[in-house]
């Protein structure tokens, strides 16, 4: 099933409704965010950036998904999945993680103080067509640390993400459920062979984005996605927002870079 309950920007904020759809669902789509010009501009830095292999990179190899090449030195291990440390990496690519359209709309979902983490996403996805592996069902919040599971990650499309370059798949309102020990596997990704978690997954929506189209989704949300079976990189930039009383713990992973605030955008 793709996904139609979207958002076409007509302003800084979503409405009541579309807030009643997120707390609903756990997603929401807000439609053409981003210029198209805007997202080719940044589509070449990152095409950039992956053409020259600049460092930090996580490659096919390190994800360990299902279809992933075994080892770095396996044909194709060092497939770039991710261009690693966004907001550092390049102005363009900060300049859009804490835009206004972004930051008003994280404060309506999350509180009017909003602080982008740059220890988790933060990266530009390189989705390539030749070694692209299969992303299960999971919450990102699984290796997360922090005081509450109340974070928000903003994924926008640099280009076209349709099911056969391997755009999201999410299961609507499971960012409010609980699950059992039993439904997870050893990774914590939902086991899809258990009759509870197939009648789960029947109710998936494909999220197909065009350039400039800009996904909200729940940390606790279950989404997977698909392989590229296309000839073109699927490029997104994907960032994740917490709010500024909501803190990383410390001595974990979520602690070992320093937040950013976002300014709150002009009245």
């Amino acid at each position: 099933m793709t996904d139609h309950t979207s958002t076409r920007v007509t302003g800084t904020a979503f409405s009541a409704a579309e807030l009643k759809r997120f707390e609903a669902d756990g997603y929401l789509v807000a439609r053409a965010l981003a210029g198209r010009d805007e997202c080719a501009a940044n589509k070449a830095i990152a095409q950039h950036h992956l053409d020259a292999q600049i460092a930090p990179l996580e490659y096919e190899a390190d994800t360990r998904y299902p279809g992933a090449p075994a080892s770095l030195d396996a044909p194709g291990g060092r497939t770039v999945r991710r261009l690693l440390q966004a907001y550092a990496r390049d102005p363009a690519f900060a300049r859009w993680a804490t835009a206004p359209a972004i930051a008003s709309r994280l404060q309506q979902l999350i509180g009017s103080r909003v602080e982008l983490s740059q220890s988790h996403h933060n990266c530009v996805m390189t989705k390539n067509p030749s070694y692209s592996s299969l992303t299960n069902w999971h919450q990102d919040i699984r290796y997360w640390s922090f005081e509450r599971p109340e974070l928000i990650s903003v994924w926008i499309a640099l280009g076209r993400e349709f099911f056969e370059n391997g755009c999201l798949l999410v299961l609507p309102g499971t960012h409010r459920m609980e699950f059992k020990p039993e439904q997870l596997d050893a990774a914590l990704f939902l086991r899809p062979e258990l009759e509870p978690n197939q009648s789960l997954i029947q109710t998936q929506r494909r999220v197909e984005l065009e350039p400039g189209d800009t996904l909200f989704f729940h940390c606790r949300l279950l989404h997977a996605a698909g392989s590229n079976r296309t000839s073109d990189t699927k490029f997104s930039l994907v960032f994740t927002y917490h709010a500024a009383d909501n803190r990383p713990l410390a001595g974990t992973r979520s602690a070992a870079l320093p937040d950013i605030p976002l300014e709150s955008p002009p009245a």
